[in-house]
């Protein structure tokens, strides 16, 4: 653990003159509160973000409680792997939302909240940070007033492309959204962007009003541990032939994450290149479908479900297999990307926000063209034959994509993140 010294509370209380304060807080420990709205058992790239951030602060000697929903009774929030001493915790009551939020989503509920409020307002934070605007955020706001410590705001998902499920609702629903997430936006000292796309989203939707810091700060990801994970062939347990070009996809299988073209994409290539199979690792909404199109004569026996399987198992057998494909777009970075190229794995992306910042194209993997959209699963096809087909470009790729993941390490982000907790902290102070 490394020891950063006394606590910014400690110094603040001390020291007077403008210029010793700042010498002091470039070394001192901070104290953070984490409010998150949703959280482990429970996985997904928000949930393993959010560890990744208590426990790396933890790890590098800053004070940390989480606040987040409770877990269901009988289970614990466990690990996906990260690095650094389990956080403080202060849980909120939670129940269960219907669909079409996922099994094992617990949402925290907005009030009977007074116990955890003054908990984490007696912890003394020197900066609260929100990883979400509803409830979780506003209880960060509270919080944040109360404690008279700057609020930071990861803003993790596009709220609005998820309109969709509002059904009828959707355009009013979107439009109301995009208000609700401006004002909160505008009550922060501070709003990190995963990816430069969202970030300049941010700066033009917030225009010349009073803006927050606005910073570009990815989730981290541990390099070394994923370049020591040991790959799972999958071949072998699904009776493939040792000469398959295996392609993988994971995540959540949802409408939002455009699981369906991968599978079309997928089948135009396999017609081209027989040699081709595909394992797809989450579980969703989409499951059953995207099921039943797998089990149509052009794809059946050459596409492989495996469910939800914990975090650093689905990362060995991605690390398993030969390309990554991925056509979501409504991402604000796509991590998984990040995890497939530090894996040694090429990535065959449509376009979308935040992926160029993750893939190098024409070095570490492919992006093919978004637009037009009923040419996606084509482009995603016509790369990942390419691919299949040059096993030495394809090794080059996973090479390029190993030896350049030092860029994406969680100790760089976390550098970053504190850098802004400062500059925050200090902005407020005058």
């Amino acid at each position: 653990m490394v020891s950063l010294g006394r606590s910014w509370r400690g110094v603040r209380r001390r020291q007077g003159a403008a210029g010793r304060v700042a010498r002091d807080l470039d070394e001192a420990s901070l104290r953070v509160v984490v409010v998150a709205e949703s959280y482990l058992p429970y996985l997904s790239g928000v949930t393993v973000s959010t560890e990744a951030l208590v426990r790396g602060l933890s790890a590098r000697g800053h004070q940390v409680l989480l606040v987040a929903p409770r877990p269901r009774a009988g289970s614990e929030p466990g690990t996906t792997g990260a690095v650094g001493p389990d956080p403080e915790y202060a849980w909120l009551s939670s129940y269960q939302f219907p669909r079409p939020v996922p099994p094992g989503y617990r949402m925290p509920w907005p009030v009977d909240a007074q116990g955890v409020l003054r908990r984490a307002v007696a912890f003394e934070p020197d900066v609260v940070h929100a990883q979400s605007p509803f409830v979780a955020g506003l209880f960060a706001r509270r919080v944040g007033r109360r404690a008279r410590a700057p609020l930071v705001f990861t803003q993790h998902t596009r709220f609005t492309d998820y309109r969709h499920y509002l059904s009828v609702f959707a355009s009013v629903g979107g439009a109301l959204m995009g208000r609700y997430l401006d004002r909160f936006a505008l009550d922060c000292d501070a709003v990190v962007a995963p990816s430069t796309d969202l970030a300049a989203d941010l700066r033009e939707r917030l225009g010349e009003r009073r803006r927050p810091l606005i910073r570009v700060v990815p989730t981290g990801i541990d390099v070394a541990r994923l370049a020591g994970l040991e790959a799972i062939d999958p071949r072998s347990d699904q009776g493939w032939p040792g000469d398959a070009v295996v392609a993988v996809t994971a995540g959540r299988l949802a409408p939002e994450k455009s699981v369906e073209i991968v599978l079309e994409g997928f089948a135009l290539a396999l017609a081209r290149e027989p040699r081709l199979r595909l394992v797809v690792i989450g579980d969703g909404s989409s499951a059953r479908a995207l099921r039943e199109r797998a089990a149509a004569p052009d794809l059946a026996q050459h596409v492989a479900f495996l469910g939800q399987r914990p975090r650093l198992e689905t990362l060995a057998l991605v690390k398993g297999c030969d390309v990554f494909l991925f056509a979501s777009q409504t991402e604000t970075q796509g991590l998984v990307l990040v995890e497939s190229l530090a894996c040694g794995v090429p990535v065959v992306a449509v376009a979308a926000p935040g992926v160029s910042d993750s893939v190098s194209a024409g070095v570490d993997g492919c992006i093919v063209a978004a637009t037009p959209r009923e040419g996606r699963a084509a482009a995603l096809a016509a790369a990942l034959v390419e691919l299949a087909q040059d096993p030495e470009r394809r090794e080059a790729m996973g090479r390029a994509g190993q030896a350049g993941a030092e860029r994406f390490s969680v100790e760089q982000r976390l550098g970053q993140l504190e850098a802004l907790y400062r500059e925050a902290i200090a902005a407020r102070a005058a």
